[in-house]
């Protein structure tokens, strides 16, 4: 995988770029709902991944508070 996602990343962003040249030169005004179909989807795809980094920190908040309280219940 070492390879694998920055070529990813690499082809999907060229073949983004390409279809929108393309669908320019089939039909000059689709490409302005098909780039406004992609800045949804990209938008869908932010909140997706804000949201799981949103509660994943809180998961672990929870876990430290959890463990540091532990920790001062226990006897020494």
């Amino acid at each position: 995988m070492k390879i694998g996602k920055p070529l990813m990343i690499g082809t999907t962003t060229l073949g983004v770029a390409i279809g929108l040249y393309e669908g320019y030169r089939f039909a000059g005004g689709l490409v302005v709902l098909m780039a406004a179909l992609m800045s949804l989807i990209g938008a869908a795809v932010a909140t997706l991944v804000a949201t799981i980094r949103r509660e994943r920190r809180a998961e672990e908040e929870a876990a430290r508070q959890r463990r540091e309280s532990s920790a001062e219940e226990s006897p020494k």
